[in-house]
């Protein structure tokens, strides 16, 4: 088991910061290992460092768990173990709370103590993950669009109480408002949720009829989306707030869109390039000349050099995507595809067998690639 290095060092400030120091050092950190700000192979070495200084920020920003690290180190902040103050073998017995709530049961719980004096438990809202489908197009050029997503707000009967009209919540009388429990056996002192009131510290008698005591209600919710220019495949974009709500006064988690697609009838991407087939006839392969290509913003000109093969590429600069953190869009990659005559007409094919036999006469000099072919498989069956 990795050991966890000293909270000050993971901030890169000394013992004797001051809040300040440290919100500024955290936010700092915060910034430079934020998954969003990391893709690709850093992402998870990323990921990492962000969690670490989110957990160095989280002890040394409070003065009480700061002062329980300094004086007894991690031991002093693991609430698996139990810090100073802790009663009896409270810490370790945390461990256990599940066990002894089921064998005690939650009555029993209440009856051997509700500490009155606890916080309740703020939870955050779990992440959202939305899949927003777009074009190639709208992927270079950037869009501005709406998504629809379900969300919860107030309850415009009870006012978010959850209490019916004209009645109210009442403080739990197991926990006595703290949405905790002890439990004490011998030298084990427990702690878990209330089981009455499931953490929340109060009781409703009569929940309100349209939102079932919940204070909230669930709906739909509009969301105005921005879609950078550049952006790619897979890709994610943060809406900060926007995931579920928290719980017991605690922030909404976010809601991450991820980005996916369309695949397009004429380009293929491959980072900020692009590349497509362009059908060019024997003739015009042949003999030369000028063709139009399509880029993803208009139409361009290239030159078809006189003899050209099938498979030819020509790059045309600058014609590709530029994405959102380069400094120059890529380049457009056309890829020459011979289209071969169908449905000839009698004349046709007797002008395509003098052309034939005419080519045959001058020999190796109209099939570059004829030549070095037939003698590699001769070498081949050597």
């Amino acid at each position: 088991m990795a050991t966890k290095r000293d909270y000050y060092e993971v901030l890169g400030v000394p013992k004797n910061a001051t809040d300040d120091d440290i919100k500024k050092a955290y936010r700092k950190l915060a910034m430079k290992h934020h998954p969003d700000r990391n893709q690709g192979d850093a992402t998870k070495g990323a990921e990492e460092k962000f969690k670490e200084a989110k957990e160095a920020y989280e002890i040394l920003s409070e003065p009480p768990k700061r002062a329980a690290y300094d004086q007894y180190g991690h031991a002093g902040v693991d609430p698996n173990r139990g810090g100073p103050g802790a009663e009896g073998f409270g810490g370790f017995a945390d461990a256990f709370g599940d066990i002894f709530g089921d064998i005690f049961g939650g009555a029993a719980a209440g009856r051997r103590g509700g500490g009155g004096g606890g916080r309740k438990k703020v939870y955050r809202g779990n992440d959202l993950s939305y899949a927003m489908e777009i074009t190639l197009e709208e992927a270079a050029a950037g869009k501005d669009t709406q998504i629809k997503i379900p969300t919860w707000d107030n309850c415009e009967t009870c006012h978010g109480s959850g209490a019916k009209p004209g009645t109210k919540a009442q403080t739990c009388t197991t926990c006595q408002g703290s949405g905790t429990v002890h439990l004490r056996q011998g030298f084990f002192s427990v702690q878990q949720t209330c089981p009455q009131c499931h953490g929340t510290g109060k009781i409703i008698p009569e929940p309100c009829t349209t939102c079932h005591g919940q204070g909230k209600i669930k709906r739909t919710k509009t969301l105005e989306v921005q879609i950078p220019a550049g952006i790619n495949e897979g890709m994610r974009i943060r809406s900060a707030g926007n995931g579920e709500p928290g719980t017991n006064g605690g922030p909404a988690g976010d809601l991450y869109i991820e980005i996916r697609i369309k695949a397009h009838e004429l380009f293929e991407r491959d980072g900020d390039d692009l590349h497509c087939s362009v059908p060019v006839t024997i003739t015009t392969a042949a003999l030369g000349g000028q063709i139009e290509v399509p880029t993803l913003t208009s139409q361009v000109e290239i030159d078809i050099p006189e003899g050209t093969q099938h498979g030819k590429t020509f790059r045309l600069r600058g014609k590709g995507i530029k994405g959102l953190r380069s400094s120059l869009p890529g380049d457009l990659y056309c890829h020459i595809a011979l289209e071969t005559p169908v449905k000839l007409t009698e004349h046709q094919r007797k002008l395509l067998k003098e052309l034939d036999e005419s080519l045959k006469k001058g020999g190796d000099k109209h099939s570059p690639n004829g030549k070095s072919w037939t003698d590699r498989v001769k070498d081949l069956f050597k």
